[in-house]
Order: C-alpha cells, then structure tokens, then sequence
C-alpha cells in the first residue's frame, strides 16, 4: 500500500480501530491473554511492542532497497530482534521488577505476528516516516486492547486500577492505584485465563456493535444524498 493511496489520518485510523490487531485482526493473542491480568503489565508490553514495531518499520524502510527478496523475511526478523534485544536490556536497567514480571513475554515480541506482519505489509513498501507511524500505530491499537481488557480483568478481579504500577515507576507511585470497589473480596476467573477470553469476547462484540450502530446512521444519509440526483434524471 503507497502513500498516494493512504494518509496520514487512514493509517492511524486503521492502527486504533479499523484493523485493530487485538479486536479484529486476532493476531498476536498469546501475550494479549497472558499479560492483561492488570492495566500496568497490559499497557507495559503494549508500549514496548509499539516502540519495537515503529524502529522496526522504520529501519525495514530504509534497507528494503538493499535487500534481496529471497532473504528479506531472516533480515526483517534480525532488525526486530535487535530492538527487542535493546528493549530488554533498557527494561531491565531501569524497570527491573516490571521486566521480571512480564519475563518470556518481551522478547517473545521478536516472534509477534503484528511485529513482522507489518514490516512485511507496509513498512517493505513505503517510506520511512509513514512506515513509522504505522508501526507505532499499530502497536498503539494493541496497547489500547490491552489496557481496556487489563482494567475489565482487573476490576473484576481484584477490585482496583493501576496496582503494581510501582514496578514501572517506582515505590512513589503507590498512591496511583485506585480502589474500585473497597474490601472486595475478588473474583478468580477474570484475573484466570477463562477470563482474558471472556472479555476479549466482549471487546469484540462492543467494537462489532459500535460499527454496525455507525454503519446503519450513514446508510440513510448515502440515501439522502442520491435522492436529488436519482429526482433529476
């Protein structure tokens, strides 16, 4: 897909809600299930696989030029494996009981099927600047999912928001966790994996409900407007 065909505006709508890779593409389910037990491990892998996805695109942008189709899927894989790498080395220094908890999950974001799958789709086929904002994008959608399936989990899980958000920012962010719903005594199956199904479902259906509550309000408007036209023939 070229830049003469798409905008600015239609990739960052497609990253976020169109081709959303939690809710419509389905792709990369494994770590969407297993780390949204919480809004701060959700948002956490999210946002490093955003930044992965959009260094990624870019670099694959800049070589796609140099490198010979017949190798360019092992070359893209290397790229991201080195962000990934940098990205685990950044997490550890700085965010190490974060890292601790996410384990396998960050540098199983070099086998992420969005990872690749947009490096292949987009960024081997369009310039640096938009092959970036895809990447990130893209990422960005995921990171949304994430969070919006972390807070569902959590809420009903465990009663609060944001708790263990002292592992990214440290033990002065305590404070930040919010108490939903005081001396709740929990329910298991939504922090189980039973429950990530459950409320991907229900994300699911509420983005299918939404576009079709859209779908039917612009279909009567199409009719208005070819009314006129259809009168003066």
């Amino acid at each position: 897909m070229s830049t003469d065909t798409i905008s600015y505006k239609e990739i960052i709508w497609n990253g976020i809600w169109k081709n959303n890779a939690g809710i419509v593409t389905l792709l990369g389910l494994c770590p969407l299930l297993a780390v949204s037990a919480t809004v701060v491990n959700g948002i956490s892998l999210g946002l490093a696989t955003a930044l992965v996805m959009a260094c990624s695109n870019g670099a694959v942008s800049v070589v796609r030029s140099w490198v010979p189709n017949e190798i360019r899927i092992p070359v893209f894989i290397l790229i991201i494996a080195v962000l990934v790498t940098i990205i685990q080395l950044v997490m550890n220094a700085y965010m190490q009981p974060l890292y601790l908890v996410l384990g396998i999950f960050v540098p199983l974001i070099v086998v992420n099927c969005n990872v690749l799958g947009r490096a292949e789709a987009f960024a081997s086929k369009n310039p640096v600047m938009p092959s970036m904002v895809d990447g990130f994008m893209v990422g960005f959608g995921l990171t949304l999912t994430l969070g919006a399936l972390g807070a569902m989990r959590e809420i009903f899980g465990k009663g609060t928001l944001f708790s263990g958000i002292d592992l990214a920012l440290g033990e002065s962010a305590k404070g930040l966790v919010i108490t939903v719903f005081p001396d709740y005594q929990g329910f298991l199956l939504a922090i189980l994996p039973p429950g990530a199904f459950l409320g991907l479902g229900l994300l699911i259906a509420g983005k299918n409900w939404i576009d079709q509550r859209a779908s039917k309000k612009v279909l009567p408007q199409k009719a208005a407007e070819l009314q006129p036209s259809a009168a003066t023939a």
